[in-house]
């Protein structure tokens, strides 16, 4: 009587990873993710425009990749019926969500790379306190 009950973990792995997900459209579209500007401030405003315009859209470049690597996985996974270990559920549900998500923050990120000023530590100008 005093122990989970079977798939408990699996389970937790699942929607853990399905939060993370979730979150991660408004993370980007917020400007949370960590950032490290040690040396910006030691650039003219023009540089460190472009820093944060170029760093944008790099990061929606490589968040549109993974996009496109989860909906392949997710189409492999859905044609091939995987399912986890335990529970047996179907795991494409999970890659489509995870390539939403990263679609989401991709065009997030190649928004705000279009808005950026370095005053704002890479926030849309509408969001800026200044």
């Amino acid at each position: 009587m005093n122990r989970p009950f079977g798939g408990a973990y699996e389970l937790t792995q699942i929607l853990l990873a399905a939060l993370v997900f979730a979150a991660l459209p408004l993370t980007s579209a917020d400007g949370g993710h960590v950032e490290v500007d040690l040396a910006l401030h030691l650039f003219p405003l023009p540089v460190q425009r472009a820093m944060a315009r170029i760093a944008g859209l790099v990061s929606a470049v490589a968040l549109a990749y993974f996009a496109w690597r989860l909906v392949r996985i997710g189409l492999t996974q859905a044609a091939e019926h995987t399912r986890s270990a335990s529970l047996a559920l179907p795991m494409a549900p999970l890659a489509f969500l995870a390539a939403a998500s990263c679609a989401g923050s991709a065009c997030a990120a190649s928004r705000r790379a279009s808005c950026c000023t370095p005053s704002t530590a890479g926030r849309p100008r509408a969001w800026s306190a200044s």
